[in-house]
Formats: C-alpha cells, sequence, structure tokens
C-alpha cells in the first residue's frame, strides 16, 4: 500500500468514512477511472485504487499517461498481488466499489468467486458486504454468456452501469460525455459531481459563469 497526500475538505471523525474504492480493469476506456479518481478528489472523498496488470497496457495504448502519474491520482493505492490490503477485508469500511472501466474477464471472475487479483477480491468483499458495486462494463456487442454474468451479477446485488452518452445533454466534447457518465454512476453512491447535466433541471454553472 502507498498513501498519497490527501485530498482537501476531509468528513469530520464522527461521520462515516467517505471513501470510494476505484479499481481499473484492461478493458478500453481508462479514461473512466482517470476522471473518477479527479471528481473524487475534487469531492474531497478518499480513494483507495487498484490497476490491472492489462490496465497498465490499456493505460500506455490509450493515453500518454504513465502508471505513476495515474496511481498519484488516488488518496491510496496498491499492488494487483497485494492480496493482504486493507480493501481486502470486510472491516476496512467504505462506500462501495467502482470498476471504470470493467472488463469481460474481470466481471467474469467476480461472478465466480474465485478471485486471483486484489480488484476482484476487493469487488467480491463489497458484494457480501452488501455495499454498492459498480461495474462500468465496456464490451459489445454481448453474447448470451455475457448477459447470463451480467444477470447473475445483478442478482448479487452488483450495478451494471455500461458508459452510455446520454445526448439530451447536448455534449459538445468527448470530456462532456465522460463527465455525463462518471457523474452517473457517483450518483449511484450519493455523491453529487457538480457538473452533471440532469433531465428536466438547469445545466451546472461553469467555470465562465
Amino acid at each position: 500500500m502507498t498513501r498519497n497526500p490527501p485530498s482537501p475538505g476531509p468528513a469530520p471523525a464522527s461521520a462515516a468514512p467517505q471513501r470510494l474504492v476505484v479499481g481499473i480493469s484492461g478493458a478500453s476506456g481508462v479514461v473512466y477511472g482517470i476522471r473518477t479518481l479527479t471528481t473524487l478528489r475534487r469531492l474531497g472523498v478518499e480513494s483507495h485504487l487498484v490497476i490491472s496488470r492489462s490496465a497498465e497496457v490499456t493505460l500506455a495504448h490509450e493515453t500518454s499517461m504513465k502508471v505513476a502519474e495515474l496511481r498519484a491520482l488516488a488518496d491510496v493505492h496498491y499492488a494487483a498481488a497485494d492480496i493482504g490490503a486493507a480493501i481486502s477485508s470486510g472491516s476496512f469500511r467504505t462506500l462501495g466499489m467502482v470498476v471504470a472501466p470493467c472488463s469481460v474477464r474481470t466481471m467474469s471472475e467476480i461472478a465466480s468467486g474465485v478471485t486471483s487479483t486484489l480488484l476482484t477480491r476487493a469487488a467480491d468483499v463489497t458484494l457480501k458486504e452488501r455495499r454498492r458495486l459498480v461495474l462500468m462494463v465496456r464490451e459489445t456487442p454481448l453474447h448470451l454468456g455475457h448477459l447470463r454474468t451480467m444477470t447473475a451479477l445483478a442478482e448479487m446485488g452488483a450495478v451494471i452501469a455500461p458508459p452510455v452518452p446520454a445526448f439530451y445533454a447536448k455534449p459538445t466534447s468527448i470530456d462532456d460525455l465522460i463527465d455525463h457518465s462518471v457523474g452517473r454512476v457517483l450518483d449511484l453512491f450519493g455523491l453529487e459531481a457538480g457538473n452533471l447535466r440532469r433531465w428536466g433541471e438547469p445545466s451546472p454553472p461553469t467555470a465562465t459563469d
């Protein structure tokens, strides 16, 4: 485990821990994990990060960011092989876990309960503790095996949340699409990203307003 400088705005000692576990697996869309981490830091929510080896490869293909730079976005980060890490235990309280993005392999391993890395172990712990587990599954088209795996996970209590764009928000950039998907996922943990355009509500203020 490696702890980075703390996020601003820590919660009072008497409050429940404002911690979210963030897993990044090897599916395309590593930017969703990056944006989740930067948003949590802005909100003052403590982030605990674990990255799969495949995600490190994807990071190199999809961005110019180094693994060390990605890890620095989190308050605490762990090696995928560190099965004795804090997030591997249910006694370590968190708001839950998001896997952004979530590969089919990761999804399938979580569904089976036979976990081989800290990422899938932490997800399994989240389910057994009846905490919110959100999987931003990145795969299409889906065959019947994928759909059955998603059904099994939904029956266990997981939320399957593919990053689907919402065009009613009238996005003008890729950043807009990413922010909307990440904002909707953080909604599921009761966290307000502050930059999400919601149906039937005024647009959030921009930095120039």
